[in-house]
């Protein structure tokens, strides 16, 4: 004999069926915390994840937040009609809603994705952000037997970690397997 549905599994049901996506708004620079503002005075569920660093200034060292992701936040929209993505572009500050590069349909982040990134806001673990330098960007290599040289990259592999660097006393091109934390952008 089955049994009609309690109140809690009536509400889990209720809140599955209807759960909203989250999409990355991309801003212009420096623009997230009033992108922030005005979404949230739109009543539009934001999230901007922030990370304590030391900054350094003339005479002092000082703690500050930034954006985990500089110049990204992303919304909880329950649905993406045109006027959603209409009211979500119209804010200040608002670049685009990322998503396929081929059509202009914005891509749901996973909330899987989403939960983790709050997990580590919410840790306090220090998060440091590595940006790996860029094809003909100067770059320096800080760690190992090649501490200290500076040439420009010719090409990288970011997922095996590789980065061909040109020097330029010696005109040639060396390829180097150097990890993260070994080489920092000029």
């Amino acid at each position: 004999m089955n049994k009609p549905p309690t109140g809690i599994s009536r509400k889990k049901r209720l809140i599955k069926e209807y759960i909203m996506p989250w999409y990355a708004v991309h801003t212009r620079s420096r623009h997230e915390d009033r992108v922030y503002i005005g979404l949230v005075q739109k009543s539009i569920h934001v999230f901007l994840p922030k990370i304590e660093m030391w900054s350094r200034r003339k005479d002092r060292r000082k703690k500050i937040e930034i954006p985990m992701f500089p110049g990204y936040l992303f919304v909880e929209l329950f649905s993406l009609d045109n006027q959603t993505k209409l009211n979500v572009l119209k804010t200040f500050g608002v670049v685009r809603i990322l998503g396929n590069p081929k059509g202009a349909e914005p891509i749901a982040v996973p909330d899987a994705k989403i939960e983790a990134i709050q997990r580590i806001i919410q840790s306090k673990v220090e998060v440091h952000q590595i940006q790996y330098p860029k094809v003909g960007e100067p770059a320096m290599i800080t760690d190992g037997p090649f501490a200290g040289i500076e040439g420009v990259v010719v090409s990288t592999d970011y997922s095996k970690e590789l980065f061909v660097i040109s020097f330029e006393l010696l005109q040639r091109s060396v390829a180097i397997k150097l990890e993260g934390f070994q080489i920092k952008r000029i």
